[in-house]
């Protein structure tokens, strides 16, 4: 019944356009499935490409080979190039690290059609017909998938390109052909999904063009590995997202054919598949990000994740002399002072919404460095006021046009202060220095749940905020931690209460009716925006209880001080009927929490200490690592969650109730 139900639900996501569409789309399998043994024959080099041409023509490097290739670059043993060559000897060992498996034996070959967290293998069958949310058919489909995006061959590329050693450039053939061998066109887990494609097309022509010259990839293997490619392209081109799927899917899908195409650019079709994305890709950068610069999944992961789409694409689009209209590059602009801003904090992002730890390439000290991604900023748009560093610059040697003397960095310890993002829903109230520890940053979270009917990533965190102080995560939201294999934990964590906010009657301010689908949705507002120079007042409401039998409207002010070092939350709840009220508090996990009297805490974190004052009102909980029920929990990364401290303050109300709380981070220039 409940299968039903979702179903039902999802149906009413569609327009009759979507309905018609995904009517066709299984049309279109049925017909794929009696043609393919037809379509998995070998086809020759001079059918793949046009012409009398038995090679590929490429259409741009991914990287300046004067700025890497330096033998002196591995005789020196730079911190960067020892790290990169440590990774790559694991690679050759066939170990990867992901998620939460570190140096995990894959295999050798390496098996790519199996969840190798569970040890699971994946059915090849006809891909269409997988379901790849069911964990008991397939596994959790993110395990299967990760290493199949070939992130890693990357990154034993980059290895060769500096060192110049051939077994490297050897290790990315090999494992590309033991993928060949196992993965036959429109078999399997690896042929489902058009956002894994994508991203896997991007890997393959970094890789390629960084062994190109070392003839690794030649003859038969050569043969296979283009057919590949240009089936590929073609299998994300006729069945591109669409309706109420489209969210970052159509980004990776159509950034994925533009790089394949733009580099292989004498493929058959490669012009009208590379226009066809490029048209995409221009559009989608304004349909799913808003003017402000936010991402309309309501989600910081996937922000980074389209940010990393849209940087690649255009620098090829320059790079091939087909450039990008001006509108998608000051919206990309946008993307990196939105960003930037929400950085300035700490060392930590807030982790408003999903987060799966996506990215595109390993191009970089860390795949996750955002710091680095601040470097590419700086370079593009010659800003030196990103929140970046000349240690963040690595990932500019290898991306096309750019270099580290392109970057713009600059060491000046600016103040903070409060900005608002209307559009997405994004206040910050700060006081303080860049990279200084007389600092507080405040965000503050009054936006819409998430993008179109789906609201796939977004979180039930109307009215939540974050607090960093000292340049330290004080109060954080939890994260994510798992999309499939615990749906009990998945459900926690986009949750209302897994958030700083208010929940009433112990239910959800949105409605959840599957892992990726909202039903009735809270709408949030801010109702009032004073910025000042010790950082200001901000107040938003939501209507996310205005449906209970007794509807209920939840207010929230928060008000900073930041030369004093106070943060007032004052929450007013408006009722008619008696309600249970509660309100949380999630601690980063460094956090150590005493008691120092009736509501009122001491939080040390490090050498520095903050008080917790509680409204008198409330019984106070103290919750750490709890299972029953599930709370005190931080999830930093996909499947990696640590138990942290959770304040739950408890009352009940009969009508109007006002609730002040304030935190206290002390003289910041003690």
């Amino acid at each position: 019944m409940q299968t039903i139900n979702w179903y039902y639900q999802r149906l009413k996501a569609m327009s009759p356009g979507e309905v018609a569409w995904r009517v066709q789309s299984c049309l279109r399998d049925n017909k794929d499935k009696l043609l393919l043994k037809q379509r998995q024959k070998a086809r020759s080099l001079s059918v793949i490409f046009n012409g009398d041409s038995d090679t590929a023509k490429t259409g741009f490097h991914v990287a300046d080979a004067s700025l890497i290739r330096k033998s002196e670059m591995v005789d020196e043993q730079t911190e960067q190039t020892a790290s990169l060559m440590a990774r790559a000897e694991k690679l050759l060992q066939n170990r990867f690290t992901f998620f939460d498996l570190k140096d995990k034996f894959l295999g050798n070959p390496i098996t790519w059609n199996r969840d190798h967290k569970v040890g699971k293998d994946t059915p090849m069958i006809f891909s269409p017909s997988i379901d790849y949310r069911d964990i008991r058919e397939v596994g959790d489909c993110k395990f299967v998938w990760e290493p199949n995006r070939h992130h890693h061959l990357v990154v034993l590329a980059r290895t060769y390109h500096s060192s110049r050693d051939e077994k490297y450039a050897k290790a990315v053939a090999e494992q590309i052909e033991s993928w060949l061998d196992q993965n036959p066109y429109g078999l399997g887990m690896n042929w489902r999904s058009g956002l894994e494609l994508g991203i896997r097309l991007i890997n393959w022509v970094w890789a390629f063009d960084l062994v190109k010259d070392s003839q690794a990839i030649s003859g038969e293997i050569y043969q296979r590995f283009m057919d590949s490619v240009s089936r590929h392209i073609w299998e994300i081109d006729r069945k591109y997202s669409r309706g109420s799927s489209v969210n970052n899917h159509l980004i990776g899908e159509a950034a994925g054919v533009f790089t394949a195409a733009s580099y292989f650019n004498n493929i058959k079709n490669a012009s009208s598949w590379r226009d066809k994305s490029k048209e995409i890709l221009v559009r989608e950068i304004m349909n799913q990000t808003y003017p402000d610069g936010g991402n309309k999944e309501q989600a910081i992961g996937y922000h980074i994740f389209t940010l990393q789409f849209f940087v690649i694409a255009g620098l090829i689009a320059r790079a091939t002399k087909r450039d990008f209209p001006e509108p998608y590059w000051s919206r990309l602009e946008k993307m990196f002072e939105y960003l930037d801003k929400l950085s300035e904090g700490g060392d930590n992002l807030p982790n408003f919404g999903d987060c799966d730890d996506g990215y595109v390439l390993d191009i970089g000290s860390n795949p996750h460095a955002v710091k680095e991604w601040f470097a590419v900023g700086a370079a593009l748009f010659k800003r030196n006021d990103f929140n970046t560093s000349h240690e963040d610059t690595e990932t500019l040697n290898w991306l096309p046009g750019l270099s580290r003397q392109d970057a713009c960095i600059s060491f000046n310890n600016r103040k903070l202060c409060s900005v608002a993002f209307e559009q997405s829903g994004s206040y910050l109230l700060q006081y303080g220095e860049l990279n200084s520890r007389e600092q507080i940053s405040v965000v503050f979270d009054c936006g819409p749940l998430g993008m179109g009917t789906l609201a796939a990533h977004g979180h039930a965190d109307a009215l939540s905020f974050t607090l960093r102080a000292f340049g330290k995560d004080i109060l954080v939201d939890p994260g994510t931690y798992d999309y499939f294999s615990y749906p009990q934990w998945r459900e926690y964590f986009r949750s209302t209460r897994a958030h700083n906010t208010v929940v009433v009657d112990e239910k959800d301010q949105s409605e959840m009716l599957g892992l990726f689908l909202w039903g009735r949705k809270a709408q949030a507002n801010c109702l009032s925006w004073e910025p000042s120079d010790v950082g200001g007042r901000v107040t938003g409401e939501h209507n996310g209880y205005a449906a209970l039998s007794n509807p209920v409207i939840h207010r929230r002010t928060l008000e900073l001080d930041g030369r004093q070092g106070v943060l007032t939350i004052k929450d007013k709840i408006t009722a008619n009927d008696e309600h249970s009220i509660a309100i949380y508090f999630h601690l980063a996990e460094d956090c150590i929490v005493n008691p120092a009297g009736q509501n009122h805490y001491t939080i040390n974190i490090g050498r520095d200490t903050v008080d917790i004052k509680l409204d008198s009102s409330l019984d106070v909980e103290l919750h750490r690592g709890s299972t029953n029920p599930i709370c005190g929990w931080v999830s930093r990364d996909y499947h990696k969650k640590e138990p942290s401290v959770t304040l739950v303050g408890r009352c009940r109300c009969k009508g109007d109730l006002l609730l002040v709380c304030n935190i206290n981070v002390g003289q910041l220039s003690k």
